[in-house]
Formats: C-alpha cells, structure tokens, sequence
C-alpha cells in the first residue's frame, strides 16, 4: 500500500489510517464532528497527495484535450481552472477531474486516485491522433487543501502573494513558505472556500508545518477524508464511484453544464442525444426524517413501496443537523420535498426529496 509524504505527520496526529485508492489515508484524527465544522467556520488542512496529475504540453495540446475533455477548452486562459469530465463511447464517464492552463500549450490535469492509470492508458490512446506530450506526474508531486473562511487570511501569512485578489477557479504561480514556483489554485471539494496547494514532494513537509505554525490563531486541523466526504455532501458534490462512473450519463447526474455541444468530441454522439432526450433519471438529494442515515445501495421507494430509485452517498450533517444522502430518482417522480420511503435492508424510512446543494457555498 503506499504511503503519501506526510504519512508520519499523520500517524504523529494519531490519524485513524484506512486503505484509500490504494494509499494508507487519513480517515479521521479524532472528531469528524469538529473537523467538519472547522473547515466551515475556520480553515482546515487536508492531505490529498493521492491524487493523479498529469501535464500535457504542445502545440496540439488545446485540441486535444477539446476532443478528450466535456467541458470547453478553448475557455480556459492562463490562470484558469476548469472543472471536466473524460466522457466514454457509452455515454457515461471515464473520470471527472480539473484542468489548469499553466501557460499557453501547457495545461495540468488533476484526476481521481483510483482512475489514475485507466485515465494515463485512455488519454495515450487518444493521443495517438494528437502527439502531444504527456507526463504522468502523480509520484513527484504532493498537494495540500486548504479550506474554510480563514484560508485565504492563513495562505497570505506564508507567502508575500495577496491570495484575496486570486478570483474562484483560478492559479498562480507563487512562493508559499519561502518555497517558490508553488502552484496554488483557489479549487477545492468542500463549498467552504479555499486553496489547493500542489508542490514538489520534498517540499510538502516544511509546508505542512508551516501551515499548521502560522495557522494557531485560527484553530486550525487537520482534516481526514471522513469529514472531506460530509463537506462534500452538504454540497452536492459527486464522488467517483458512487454518482458517477462508467455507466452514469453525465445528463442525469446534473452535469450538463460543464457539457460542451457546439462541437464533437470523444463520445459525444452518445451524450448529446442524451441531452435531447434528458435521460430517465436525476439526481437528487434526501432528508431523512427518522434520523437514520441513508447509505449507498439503500433503494428509494415511492408511497406504495414501489423502488424508483437508490442512494448513491450518505452522512449525518453537521451543519443541518439531520441525515442527508443524494441519490437517482425516476424523473417522473422528481418532486421536492416529497416524501419518498428508503429501505436499508432493516428498515423502511421515511424521507423527502431535496435539491442539491443542501447548503449555499
């Protein structure tokens, strides 16, 4: 199993450490509770060095991610980040991931941990029609989250860049804790603001630490991927492999529009008659309203126990104080805040449909 560079620092924090991807990960370091809540009302620091990136640069590099990629390309400028998915021929979804125009030709990919070699082999099969330059560098670089209200008070405490004048989806290039050529991006997977930090692995420690130094007047945790999920939830965030994989058309899971249509690209036939006829189900959240937790696989039934849908995720939240779960539902039932039913195996709950996100960022 591999470890990320900061894996004693987490071991140190007493980590609750679990299988991930592949990779030995922080669940938790105590309360998801308090972790949850401080990334919401202050600032938390995640390790998310599992994560895949990729470079790919050359002349044909804007084209050929145009015709690999869902969303539009030719949006992107320096400094700009670009939420996208790899669609297949199916009409479902290989990955979503973020694309970064670093420089003009040069863009960077940041794709889920468990899809880091399918996408590597997808894209080269692609590329054969392209011949741009791929790099897979997932093993040499580390990147840290930082997310909350007070992320952009703490970042601006260990660099001399004004991060408050770095616009949402953007990046830059800077120095953080006197390490330069750090590239920082205001993204994140949690809805309360923040940063990403990617940086060389033998960097990430002094950075870590200088985060946590700097970050005392702010009450600062680190955050496990307990909490990551929870914050992401609230928000209506897909997961992959739980919203969305191979066999999800991108139209039922809300996706639409971060669908390119006035071109072709790579499985787009597929795709666009989807949007034309809306498909057969939508996403949807839930509201459980017997405290109980609606988790992945429950069924979803209508008032006559009938199944109309499943549960994709679920969690207590936090911030509302109840379980919440999202989900697929016939479309012809889509109806919120009605009641539907969920069956766990032990027990048939009520609940009602919600619309997503369940909070405002």
């Amino acid at each position: 199993m591999k470890k990320t560079k900061l894996y004693e620092n987490h071991k140190f924090l007493g980590g609750n450490m679990t299988n991930f991807a592949g990779y030995e990960m922080p669940i938790s370091y105590g309360s998801i509770m308090n972790e949850h809540e401080c990334v919401r009302n202050s600032v938390g620091v995640f390790d998310v060095s599992h994560m895949g990136e990729f470079l790919v640069e050359g002349e044909n590099a804007k084209n050929f991610l145009q015709y690999c990629c869902s969303n539009d390309i030719n949006k992107l400028f320096t400094g700009k980040a670009q939420y996208n998915y790899f669609p297949n021929l199916n009409g479902g979804i290989i990955d979503d991931l973020i694309v970064y125009k670093l420089e003009e030709n040069k863009y960077l990919l940041v794709v889920n941990a468990s899809n880091i070699q399918k996408d590597w082999e997808h894209l080269n099969l692609l590329n054969k029609k392209f011949n741009t330059e791929l790099i897979n560098i997932s093993d040499n670089i580390s990147l840290l989250s930082i997310q909350g209200p007070n992320s952009t008070k703490l970042l601006n405490k260990v660099s001399d860049f004004n991060f408050g004048t770095l616009k949402n989806y953007m990046n830059c290039v800077t120095n953080i804790a006197g390490i330069k050529k750090v590239i920082v991006a205001s993204t994140g997977y949690t809805g309360a603001g923040g940063y990403e930090i990617y940086c060389n692995n033998k960097n990430v420690k002094l950075i870590w630490d200088a985060l946590f130094n700097e970050g005392n007047e702010f009450n600062i945790l680190p955050i496990g991927l307990a909490a990551r999920d929870s914050l992401r939830i609230e928000m209506g965030y897909c997961l992959y492999g739980n919203e969305i994989n191979e066999d999800t058309s991108p139209v039922e899971a809300g996706l639409s529009w971060i669908t390119k249509t006035e071109t072709n690209f790579y499985g787009s036939n597929r795709i666009k008659k989807d949007m034309e006829n809306g498909g057969k189900y939508r996403i949807i959240g839930i509201k459980s309203e017997d405290r109980i937790i609606p988790r992945k696989g429950n069924f979803i039934l209508d008032s006559n126990k009938n199944e109309i849908g499943v549960v994709t995720s679920g969690t207590y939240s936090p911030t509302l104080k109840t379980p919440i779960g999202i989900g697929y539902i016939l479309k012809d039932y889509l109806n919120y805040d009605k009641e539907i039913f969920v069956d766990n195996n032990r027990k048939i709950f009520k609940a009602k449909i919600s619309s997503l996100p369940f909070i405002k960022s």
